[in-house]
């Protein structure tokens, strides 16, 4: 989905007050969205819990192999980027 679904689509599902299990994989569409995180790695659970809590740099360097940084809005919204 584009950008614009990917948000309707996910603020929907959000609003219905449901619990919901869902592959996603974007991480900031995850950190926005979801109340609560699985991390998988070769099909295993390597962490679980809140996105703040389970969404370090050191968690995302070691699944994803990728260097992370976390930043907050002014709004206090998590994002990741990606250095």
């Amino acid at each position: 989905l584009d950008i614009t679904h990917q948000i309707m689509l996910l603020k929907l599902v959000k609003n219905l007050q449901v619990t919901v299990i869902s592959a996603i994989h974007d991480l900031n569409m995850a950190a926005s969205f979801c109340d609560r995180l699985c991390v998988m790695k070769e099909g295993q659970i390597v962490a679980c819990g809140a996105p703040e809590e389970i969404l370090t740099p050191a968690l995302i360097r070691e699944i994803y192999e990728v260097d992370a940084e976390i930043v907050r809005d002014s709004k206090g919204k998590m994002h990741i980027l990606f250095v």
